[in-house]
């Protein structure tokens, strides 16, 4: 019998050895626009989507440990690098996420590249993160200009929005959104007779609206986001453009911005998305949950990226055991597992890092279609995922061969 109890004994010494060898310690870091522009389309609530990520995949996973931290990029490059660096080198963060603004995203790009740590982009847009840009430690999960390009201005073209004017925000962003929907006008037949840019977040907008005005376009594309699409829009409308003949194209618009403006100056906004929290039970369910620490807020396709995209991170650290020192092998391991996440379904992340999934051509409600607070869209179109994003081969990214 004490034999026995003995050998219980050091079976369950054993075992909880083995238990402890397979604990997964993470440190991530969101690093968003907490003050400005930007802040409604990620900032806190980029942070609050993080922690429900984090919270669902340690409920299943108890053996996971992960610690969140957060900082304010103020949408400056320097300071987004300096914070980066930072993380990295001192509080020793395993993975960045969010980051919405393009010059801040390809600079903390470079530092995640240089320290081989790991970059998840769910915030910005440049298509340039996935092509002349690309390296082995960034991942974009949630959208990007060419998708936005493609999906609102080929659809606004096909139905008669033929000349174009560009409103551009003046920096990384903008100006990919600009050059990508350019691209994508022309093709479809399209004429683009002007443009001019603005600063970044600008609270004056007349001169610029003015010369839109001027120019006769049937289009103003509006390449800017946040605040600034809510700034011009507003006065937009005070300058009675739409009232006059010419229409609006919101080429990113998020469902804050739609809450910010109202249905009665949003309505028949076409825009594109690739996540929408009242398309389906699921992703109401989840926004229920997210609107307990963001109350009266609408979360956006960037907030829906953070959670998927740390969800796949985490999973793919558990595949390698916790060894996640080495981001390259981190980031070749989240390529070579499907992605699966309640928010965004089934995927893929290609080899130039882009995640594809489905995008979706929405139209903004009229006051009179919406049945309740938030119910802002009707969708025009479904853009299948192989569709959805620019050709693997067209990118120019360093890391595609042949």
């Amino acid at each position: 019998m004490r034999k026995t109890l003995g050998l219980a004994a050091l079976a369950a010494v054993l075992a909880c050895g083995g238990a402890s060898a397979q604990q997964v310690n993470i440190k991530i870091g969101v690093l968003s626009d907490m003050s400005s522009l930007y802040a409604d389309i990620g900032g806190p609530g980029s942070v609050a989507a993080a922690k429900m990520a984090i919270a669902d995949f340690t409920k299943d996973n108890p053996n996971v440990k992960v610690e969140l931290i957060s900082g304010d990029h103020q949408n400056k490059p320097d300071i987004g690098s300096q914070i980066a660096n930072q993380w990295f080198d001192v509080d020793k963060v395993d993975l960045i996420i969010d980051t919405p603004n393009s010059g801040v995203a390809l600079a903390v790009s470079q530092v995640a590249s240089q320290k081989n740590k790991i970059f998840i982009v769910s915030g910005a847009a440049a298509s340039d993160l996935t092509g002349p840009k690309c390296n082995a430690n960034t991942i974009h999960w949630t959208y990007d200009t060419w998708m936005l390009a493609n999906g609102t201005g080929t659809a606004i073209v096909k139905t008669g929005g033929d000349t174009w004017f560009f409103l551009t925000s003046d920096y990384a962003f903008g100006h990919a959104l600009e050059r990508d929907t350019m691209a994508a006008v022309e093709k479809a037949g399209g004429k683009v007779v002007g443009k001019v840019r603005h600063p970044l977040n600008t609270n004056d907008f007349s001169s610029f609206l003015l010369q839109a005005q001027s120019s006769k376009a049937k289009v103003i594309g509006l390449a800017n986001a946040g605040g600034d699409t809510i700034n011009s829009i507003k006065q937009a409308a005070e300058f009675g453009i739409v009232k006059g003949g010419q229409s609006l194209a919101g080429l990113l618009v998020f469902a804050s911005d739609v809450a910010a403006l109202g249905l009665p100056t949003a309505q028949g906004l076409v825009l594109t998305e690739t996540w929408y929290w009242d398309m389906n039970d699921v992703n109401r369910a989840w926004t229920k949950r997210w609107q307990q620490e963001r109350q009266g807020k609408f979360p956006t396709m960037i907030h829906a990226g953070v959670y998927a995209g740390i969800t796949h991170y985490l999973k793919a650290a558990v595949a390698l055991k916790g060894n996640v020192s080495d981001g390259k092998a981190v980031v070749a391991q989240m390529k070579s597992m499907p992605t699966d996440d309640p928010l965004f379904g089934k995927g893929t992340i290609r080899a130039d890092g882009r995640k594809v999934h489905p995008a979706y051509l929405f139209e903004v409600k009229k006051p009179a279609e919406s049945k309740y607070p938030g119910d802002f869209y009707k969708v025009r179109a479904t853009i299948p995922a192989d569709e959805a994003f620019r050709p693997l081969k067209e990118g120019n990214c360093p890391l595609v061969t042949g």
